[in-house]
């Protein structure tokens, strides 16, 4: 059935317009025997998506943002099958694979819809830009994937994940401060431990990279957000506006903690946003848009600022706990914990620059509504993050992020 499909791919996916697309479509809606070789022939798409630096999640997304649910749908049906031809695959593949909608019924709603559908998915991947890998493709020999995990990291990360999902959950302020303050502290102790191991182990880890959804609406503020987080937790994330996501380097702990605090701190934001918002609609406001973006914007850079001045705090008391219990410190204050938090950021700092060469700096467009702004301050203030660990390491100002 090759034949059928090279000449509907040809008509379809090298030719311009709706019109190409459509005699695609009718030929493969005759022909119902090319179906197996049809999946196929996207199977193949999807893999050299793989080639090109794209994960499950980003391709997913990217579909989304530039056709549509069903089309994305499509999409995660052929990554399924695709990645089940692989006996390992890195963890943040198995877990992108595990969020993915489910898988779409074949020639629904009828055989030239589905047909028109794929070819158009088709087109798109034949011409997804080639991104930043942020690890092997699957099927490559790759140490990491075979290491065992740190001891007792399974179980706090469920601990921490168990916290964040409280906080999201709880309509009291004063709790999720707790609960979140509370996760940070494990995410803190955890990273520090795992510095202090890998400086006296002279471990080999070099920085990683994950890729983190920033999609719209408001992405310029939840790309600031995720910024002032990757910060916090002595990460470097470069924002890309166009494909919807963000790309974080940093060691692996780091990237953990990362994904899990952004992740929380956007749904608790969120849901303040909502609650601000339906007490504004009370009042007889309508103009909702400038509102949410005003808010968004004021809590990502009011975070910001607040997670900057708690890392120095707990950055300091970490140093101090270090020399108490090693006795490394000397007359002027310096213990060996410094040193190796600042090599750990030096290595950080060359891995994006070595993965990023061009980035720029881009000043986004500022707030427009002042209630909004306040009320996001607020909410800012709500999320407190409590003792944090770190310093910042030379990231943008606020209001600019890396793109």
């Amino acid at each position: 059935m090759e034949p059928v499909i090279d000449q509907a791919c040809a008509a379809a996916l090298y030719a311009k317009g709706d019109a190409a697309l459509d005699t695609g479509a009718s030929l493969l809606a005759a022909a119902p025997e090319a179906d197996d070789a049809l999946h196929r022939r996207g199977e193949e798409f999807v893999r050299r998506a793989w080639e090109r630096g794209w994960h499950p999640a980003d391709l997913v997304r990217f579909v989304r943002l530039e056709l549509d649910e069903r089309r994305a749908v499509l999409a995660a049906t052929l990554i399924a099958a695709e990645t089940a031809r692989y006996g390992e695959l890195p963890p943040r593949w198995r877990a992108q694979l595990a969020e993915l909608p489910g898988a779409a019924p074949r020639n629904k709603p009828d055989r030239f819809g589905y047909a028109s559908d794929l070819l158009e998915l088709y087109r798109l991947l034949l011409r997804l830009p080639a991104i930043e890998p942020v690890g092997p493709v699957p099927g490559t020999a790759a140490d990491h994937l075979h290491r065992p995990p740190a001891p007792g990291e399974p179980r706090m990360l469920t601990r921490i994940r168990a916290l964040l999902a409280k906080a999201e959950a709880t309509g009291f302020p004063e709790e999720a401060e707790a609960l979140t303050s509370k996760a940070q502290e494990l995410m803190a102790r955890h990273s520090i431990d795992e510095a202090l191991i890998a400086a006296r182990t002279r471990s080999t880890e070099t920085p990683g990279a994950c890729r983190i959804g920033v999609e719209p609406p408001y992405e310029s503020a939840k790309a600031i957000l995720l910024d002032a987080v990757a910060s916090a937790n002595r990460c470097r994330a470069v924002w890309n506006g166009d494909l919807g996501f963000s790309t974080v380097v940093g060691f692996e702990a780091d990237l953990e903690a990362v994904e899990l605090l952004f992740t929380s701190l956007l749904v608790q934001g969120t849901a303040a946003m909502t609650r601000a918002e339906a007490g504004q609609r009370a009042s007889g406001r309508k103009r909702t848009k400038t509102f949410r973006q005003s808010f968004l914007m004021a809590y990502a850079q009011r975070l910001g600022s607040r997670l900057a001045d708690t890392t120095e705090r707990a950055t300091a008391a970490a140093d101090m706990d270090t020399d108490t219990e090693t006795g490394a410190g000397t007359a002027e204050g310096t213990s060996g914990l410094l040193p190796v938090l600042a090599a750990r950021d030096v290595a950080v700092t060359e891995t994006a620059e070595r993965m990023f060469p061009r980035t720029t700096t881009t000043r986004v467009r500022g707030a427009t509504d002042l209630d909004g702004w306040n009320h996001g301050t607020e909410a800012a203030d709500r999320a407190r993050m409590g003792d944090h660990r770190k310093g910042p390491h030379g990231g943008p100002r606020d209001g600019e992020i890396m793109a």
